[in-house]
Formats: C-alpha cells, structure tokens, sequence
C-alpha cells in the first residue's frame, strides 16, 4: 500500500513554477476610475441644498438624538408609508 502519492506534489510544484513568473512581470499601467456627472445631476444637486434653510438644523437634531438614543420612530406613519408596498397587488408570486 502507497501511502505519499509523490505525483500530487509534483503538480503543486509544476503549477507554482508556472504561477511565479507572471507574479514577477512588471503589471500594466492602470487607469484609475473616473466619475462624470451629467449636468441634470449638478442641478438636482444644487437644488437640494438649497430647497429648504431648516434642513441642516433638522439633520443635526435627528443625528443628536439618534447618537444619544432618544429618537423615536412613530409606528403609525411608518406603517402608513410601508402600506403601499405591502398591499394588494404588491406581492411577487
């Protein structure tokens, strides 16, 4: 009975000797990722900051309370918003 397959080492090494060289190669040059923002984009951008001067008040007390844990979320109108996601017509069958 054959207990070490000698062979199966013989694979690893011929398939280490074959994935050094690519390792060692100088890589190609990348290009680095570019975003454009359309124009329609700028200006929904620019709209939304300037649509309401309470906003930043408002996000910073929300983020106040979340971070101090006295944010509560009323039930009722999150139901009344999830409500036309879960009604009728609205299951995947």
């Amino acid at each position: 009975m054959k207990i070490n397959d000698t062979g199966r080492i013989g694979a690893y090494r011929t398939q280490q000797q074959h994935s050094e060289p690519r390792t060692n190669q100088a890589s190609p040059k990348r290009r680095k990722d570019e975003v454009q923002f359309s124009a329609e984009a700028m200006e929904l951008l620019g709209a939304a900051r300037t649509e309401d001067p309470n906003r930043a008040e408002r996000i910073d007390q929300l983020k106040k309370e979340v971070a101090s844990g006295t944010y509560k979320v009323d039930a009722g109108k999150l139901a009344e918003k999830l409500l036309p996601f879960f009604g009728p017509g609205s299951s995947k069958e």
